[in-house]
Order: structure tokens, then sequence, then C-alpha cells
């Protein structure tokens, strides 16, 4: 889990320091491997959705019946319902390529394998966001699976339920042989400048 407003993101980040908690679903928050030379992780949003059948519709409808709902979200507090949110592709395809790339190269964190944060990877997406949240996980074999698991998870579930966010994108991506995990989640929130 990772949320934090443009300011305060960028200045932590510009500091070399993103403020990263622990996140659910298996694996560790330590430090990325080393990106191996020539090694490149790119990922189509249409393609990272591990042949779930109608994936964005359904992530959508999901999330936003949680919002709907309003959550209690143990030490983060009780959220009241909250307004539904879009997809955004350019959030997909931020979601997609750290996906890709956690799979690919094995490891499991919000820093990217090459020390991308969540705000570099969605600049590079071309999202201009004035507040940005990220929530991974791996493991899990369904849509209901990572968001109940995320619901779970008191930092998760303020992401999903904050008020602030207005778009989403989320991706996963099925692990290779050599990876830990059988899938490898993101889901990327922001609201717009």
């Amino acid at each position: 889990m990772l949320s934090m407003s443009e300011p305060l993101l960028r200045a932590a980040c510009v500091a070399g320091v993103c403020l990263i908690s622990a996140c659910g679903g298996g694996g560790s928050d330590g430090a990325a491997p080393a990106l191996p030379t020539g090694a490149t992780a790119s990922a189509s949003a249409s393609a990272a959705d591990c042949g779930i059948p109608g994936f964005a519709s359904t992530a959508l409808a999901r999330i936003n019946q949680a919002r709907a709902a309003g959550a209690s979200c143990g030490a983060r507090g009780s959220f009241a319902p909250a307004a539904a949110v879009r997809w955004n592709d350019a959030l997909a395809e931020a979601a997609a390529a750290h996906s890709l790339d956690m799979a690919t190269l094995n490891y499991f964190s919000h820093t990217s394998a090459d020390g991308r944060s969540l705000a570099d990877r969605v600049d590079a997406a071309g999202y201009a966001w004035s507040a940005l949240g990220e929530n991974i996980a791996a493991g899990q074999v369904g849509i209901d699976a990572v968001v109940d698991g995320w619901m779970r998870s008191d930092g998760h579930c303020a992401n999903l339920m904050d008020p602030a966010f207005e778009a989403i994108g989320l991706a996963c991506v099925p692990g290779s042989s050599g990876s830990a995990y059988r899938t490898y989640w993101t889901l990327d929130l922001a609201r717009a400048r």
C-alpha cells in the first residue's frame, strides 16, 4: 500500500525515501534485485488480465461495490461510502508494466527493479495526477480474492476507500516458471490534476 499527495510524494521520492509499507498477498517489501543488463519490462494493459474474462469491467464493478458499501479499515479508521471510480487506460498501463516487471524479475515491491517509484511509472504512462495510491498483491487467482484480501488489510482498504481517488487501473500478470508467485497484481489509484 502506498498513498500520497503529489507534493509530498514527489518530495519524498526526490529525497530517495518513498515511504512504502509492506503489502499483503505474499512476498516481502525488501529491496528489489538489480535489473539485469538489457532487461526491460513493458506490458499492454489489455494483456495484463491473467486470462480473466471481462477483467476491467469486473474489477471496476467489484471495487466500486466495495466503495459504495463503506468500510472499517481497522487502524486507518472507518470510511463512509465513496463515489465510484472510473477505469483509466494510462493507470492500467502503468500497473501492467509494474506487474510484468515483478513477475519477470521475481520481486515484490512498490519500487521497480530499476529504482522507479509509483510516481515515475504513472508519469511515464502520461497521467497528470495530484494524488496517487498503489496496492500490490501476489498469488491470488481472481479479482474477488485480491479485492477481499485488500479489504482485510488496513492500508490497502484505506486506499480502496479513499474518496480522493477518482480513477484506477488494475493489472494481473501470471508468474513465470522462475517466479515465486503464480500471479502479480498492481492497482494504481489516482486523482487527476
